[in-house]
């Protein structure tokens, strides 16, 4: 049997690795991701800056005096994709240089100039000037660059990327990658691109659905001027108000809900002044009720059982990047295809179409906080919890947890807000996860209690895991190597999930990054999609099946895709190969509901 034992200590010296190609990315030419990249928010000024760019890594913030060549973005420096392959070390800097023109009508009074996500610390610099810094390699950020506007344009951006070697928001990344450890990325990620709006425009709004009243509340950040808010239901016009407040509530009359069978989105439209922004949301509710004396998660006021997937969102070609909008798509509609109605998305933000696609075709999810803090304490976060299943320690302590600098849980609480107001509208999230198996986790409760009274629509997995506080909506549990058994109860009276679970090898030798290595939590035997089904039919009918009518609510199978060395996906790392029985795979899900 694989174990955890491999990572960082077992692996072999000099592995042999083969690159892997995705079949999205072979047509993504010179201007990739071109699409709108903010759904839910959309204006008709757009101008999108993804290409070609010149890049130089140097040891220096200094505008460098020449570059070291081309670099497509929002494709990291690491990847195959970006043209460049090059590793950013944490003493260097990385900078990108390109030149754009607007048109004469383009700027209505303001110009916003976009990041989707840059990792980790970028400086951005406009024809000279300094616009803004950014701290944080997940979230989207925007200047306002209107003052500095020329009638041509240098966009001047500058990066630095600590990696694993500080606190910074990291994920899984590491400079001693290996088995659960992936290769670190830095850099422009995401969509870079230019918006315009008038000089009193909407700042944003928080969409909040109310089932119970058949009401939808609309929060708005903006002036004390009037806006118009129209709903459409499949085009027909429900509704029209025009209010000055900076809240509005909405009757929506026999209101359709949402769910992953009906994903039903509602239109909505809104003008300020002469601002015009075009958007979506969705009725549907999630919280926890008892039923037949035990605490069940409830969708619109029904039970629902969470059957899901772990995923990571890595690509072979792009890393953390998807190399189309497609293949952000495909990951979703495979995970529904294969039954599965939740994704758990783990140590990443990913672009908002990833979460506009769960929007509408119907896929829960469960958004966690990219990990940060100095290097893991693996004897906490990895060993004793497996080893002796020391898994209740206080985490009142930060340094026991690798979070003792008192800017690192700062910047923690700063980034998980940039977060949820980020993905506040997403119908498809139903449940935050601020902390994972004790990584950088540092007052879990009162973090939890936070996110409790910041957005009250959700529910919280506070330490996803181990390392309990006894907080939270869930009792969380991760069980790897033994057989899967919940307790009849948990003390807090809390829902029982299993967050994560499973993770058995299959390894495809033609579709594999690591040709010498195999990663996963069991299953040495497995060698074809019929023994991988097999495996899965058992550990579910057999293991967790029986556990849903004794209280368990929600499953979390380890995991979507490869990602280099882990082989536990159920597709490839290219996603060219799917390693389970689909249909097979289909007829169990739909045996993992509550009865």
């Amino acid at each position: 049997m694989v174990t955890l034992w491999y990572t960082r200590f077992m692996k072999k010296n000099n592995p042999r690795l083969q690159k892997l190609k995705t079949d999205f990315s072979l047509d993504i030419g010179d201007k990739p991701l071109q699409e709108y990249p903010r759904p839910q928010f959309q204006r008709e000024s757009y101008v999108n800056l993804n290409g070609w760019w010149q890049y130089a890594i140097c040891d220096s913030k200094e505008t460098p005096s020449q570059f070291d060549g081309k670099i497509l973005v929002p494709f990291s420096p690491e990847t195959e994709l970006s043209g460049v392959e090059r590793q950013l070390l944490p003493n260097q800097f990385l900078h990108y240089y390109t030149t754009f023109s607007l048109k004469e009508n383009f700027n209505q009074g303001k110009v916003l100039l976009h990041f989707g996500a840059v990792d980790s610390i970028c400086w951005v610099y406009l024809n000279g000037s300094l616009v803004g810094r950014h701290v944080g390699g997940y979230n989207a950020f925007f200047f306002d660059v209107t003052k500095w506007l020329k009638e041509t344009n240098d966009l001047h951006v500058v990066v630095q990327d600590f990696g694993d070697t500080s606190y910074h928001t990291n994920g899984k990344q590491s400079f001693n990658r290996g088995g659960m450890w992936y290769s670190p990325q830095s850099g422009i990620w995401q969509t870079v691109w230019l918006e315009s709006v008038p000089n009193e425009w909407l700042r944003g709004v928080k969409m909040t659905p109310n089932v119970n009243d058949q009401t939808i509340t609309f929060d708005f950040d903006k002036d004390n001027v009037g806006v118009q808010i129209s709903i459409f239901d499949q085009g027909q016009q429900i509704a029209c108000v025009q209010t000055e407040q900076q809240s509005c509530t909405i009757k929506i009359d026999n209101a359709k809900l949402w769910s992953p069978e009906s994903p039903f989105l509602y239109d909505v439209h809104f003008v300020l002044g002469q601002d015009k922004v075009k958007s979506y949301f969705a009725m549907r509710s999630v919280d926890i009720q008892r039923v037949d004396g035990k605490p069940r998660i409830m969708l619109n006021n029904k039970p629902y059982f969470h059957n899901g997937l772990l995923d990571q969102g890595y690509w072979a070609d792009g890393w953390y990047t998807a190399p189309s909008d497609k293949a952000l798509e495909y990951d979703v509609i495979v995970a529904k295809e294969m039954g599965f109605n939740m994704l758990r998305k783990h140590i990443k933000v990913e672009p908002m179409r990833w979460y506009w696609h769960c929007d509408r075709l119907g896929m829960l999810v469960w958004q966690d906080m990219p990990s940060g803090g100095t290097y893991q304490n693996l004897w906490i976060t990895l060993w004793l919890p497996f080893a002796i299943k020391l898994q209740k320690l206080s985490d009142k302590n930060p340094k026991r947890f690798s979070r003792k600098p008192k800017e690192s849980q700062e910047q923690f609480k700063v980034e998980l807000k940039e977060m949820v107001d980020q993905l506040y509208n997403c119908p498809c999230i139903c449940v935050w996860v601020p902390f994972n198996e004790g990584w950088g986790q540092f007052d879990s409760a009162n973090v939890s209690s936070w996110l409790k009274q910041y957005d009250p629509s959700r529910l919280v997995d506070h330490a996803s895991g181990w390392h309990d506080q006894g907080a939270g909506d869930f009792l969380s549990l991760h069980i790897y190597y033994r057989k899967v058994k919940i307790p009849k109860k948990d003390k807090k009276g809390r829902a029982i999930v299993l967050s994560e679970f499973g993770g058995y090898s299959y390894k495809d030798q033609e579709h594999c990054f690591n040709l010498d290595e195999i990663y996963g939590y069991g299953g040495k035997d497995i060698v074809n999609a019929k023994l991988l089904t097999d495996a899965l039919e058992n550990l579910y009918l057999n293991q967790v099946l029986p556990c849903i009518e004794k209280g368990l609510c929600a499953s979390v199978y380890t995991q979507l895709s490869d990602v280099e060395d882990e082989t536990n996906g159920i597709v490839t790392y290219d996603r060219k190969v799917v390693k389970v029985e689909k249909d097979r795979m289909k007829k169990i899900n739909e045996r993992m509901i509550i009865q």
